[in-house]
């Protein structure tokens, strides 16, 4: 780091020189971590890239209509390059898809019907998607008031417990759920190869349940995608890693043509199903956001690696630990009181570069269960994949770091939320 630059984090953003001099000390202890990540990245832009001309992107595929969508030809490219990156038969991909909460729901009620059975095989899913199923709150329209039946089985250390799973599955189970990222947990995100692991032995016993993946957060981290070693049906979010940063809003479902169908009709409505969907003038976004997503996740778990090193050496819990494989972009830590999460947060927020001014505060937020602080301020609104934090106050005091389009970006998030807690009296660097 230069004078210049140490020169305008000290007097432009208020740091000071020694939470400077502490992380760029941290940052060296990671930096031969960098090159397999951007190996990641390389393999997956090219992945992208094929896609993107096997499909024969062109020009006019940016051309849109009106009305009911029909002839949108951007839309059904993008569904098509989608299908062909994850290695799937279909895809939905659409703009109307309000987030990856809805594209679950979506997912979860376009496939099962009254009296099939549901089982979230990675223990209790996060805390918006609990109320989707019913098991919080006893709201009407959930899975369970529609007659959905619904079983859990926690993970054992760390991993699917698969003999469980076994004995769980009934006469009535259609789907296995699981969910990859860590949501508001303890755990560390699933890796490929233990998704994976757990697909083969669910087979060998049954080779008819359906499983599902919530991909949140997860989208080319690997080398490879839970679709690639067997899951039937994926779904994810736009304005998280695939998005790039770019796309507007939206959602995407890939898998099987006849899972994707069925969610399609529940999008739209049986006998519309993919035909009908307006996209806006999304195409040229949502498929520059795809291009770009290699890199800028890759960026992001850089900073990931950033904030867990720091907040590491001085003595917290972090999740995932710096040499676990890396299967999210999210990296959490334990702060141990509610007053660190909101100044961590806080110092997020005010490395932000839009509403950097704004002071965040802990609120009822819809769908969750306990007061939840976020610090997000980017260019799209909710966008998990630009420089973001968030945690639920309650014990034991997790904040949740996630994204950054730049690494260096990051880093000023890691600088401002360190200073704040330095400043506050809340950390002791020595």
């Amino acid at each position: 780091m230069n004078k210049l630059t140490e020169n305008i984090l000290c007097e432009q953003f208020e740091i000071k020189e020694e939470v400077i001099k502490f992380v760029r000390e941290k940052e060296n202890l990671i930096l031969d971590k960098f090159k397999g990540i951007d190996d990641i990245k390389e393999y997956n832009q090219y992945k992208v890239i094929n896609a993107m001309q096997k499909c024969r992107l062109a020009s006019t595929d940016f051309n849109w209509t009106t009305g009911y969508g029909y002839g949108d030809i951007g839309r059904d490219k993008v569904e098509e390059i989608y299908a062909h990156v994850f290695n799937t038969e279909d895809a939905l991909v659409r703009p109307a898809i309000a987030s990856g909460t809805h594209a679950i729901t979506l997912t979860l009620s376009g496939i099962l019907r009254p009296g099939d059975e549901l089982i979230a095989i990675t223990g209790a899913p996060y805390d918006t998607l609990q109320k989707v199923i019913g098991v919080k709150d006893n709201m009407s329209g959930t899975l369970i008031d529609y007659g959905v039946k619904y079983k859990e089985i926690p993970l054992k250390e760390n991993i699917i417990n698969t003999e469980k799973v076994k004995d769980a599955i009934s006469k009535d189970t259609k789907m296995l759920m699981i969910q990859r990222s860590t949501g508001y947990s303890d755990r560390r995100a699933l890796t490929i190869e233990e998704i994976e692991n757990a697909i083969n032995a669910i087979r060998e016993y049954n080779k008819d349940v359906i499983i599902m993946v919530d991909n949140c957060y997860g989208e080319f981290l690997e080398l490879r995608e839970p679709t690639d070693v067997g899951a039937d049906v994926m779904a994810g979010s736009l304005i998280k890693n695939p998005g790039g940063g770019i796309a507007l809003s939206g959602g995407y479902i890939v898998g099987k043509s006849k899972l994707v169908e069925q969610v399609s009709n529940r999008l739209t409505a049986p006998g519309l199903g993919k035909e009908c969907g307006l996209t806006f003038g999304t195409t040229r976004s949502t498929l520059q956001g795809l291009f770009l997503a290699p890199h800028i996740v890759s960026e992001a778990v850089k900073g990931a690696l950033l904030v867990g090193i720091t907040y590491k050496e001085l003595g917290f819990k972090i999740v995932p630990n710096i040499d676990d494989v890396r299967s999210d972009i999210i990296q959490g830590v334990e702060l141990r009181s509610p007053k660190r999460v909101v100044e961590f947060c806080r110092g997020i927020q005010a490395a932000s570069v839009v509403d950097s001014y704004v002071v965040p505060e802990a609120w009822d937020m819809p769908g969750y269960e306990d007061k939840v602080i976020m610090a997000a301020g980017g260019f799209i609104e909710g966008s998990s994949i630009e420089l973001s934090a968030d945690g639920p106050i309650r014990e034991p005091y997790f904040a949740y770091y996630q994204g950054g389009l730049t690494y260096e970006h990051c880093k000023l998030g890691v600088m401002k939320s360190l200073n704040n807690l330095y400043k506050n009296k809340l950390i002791d660097m020595k």
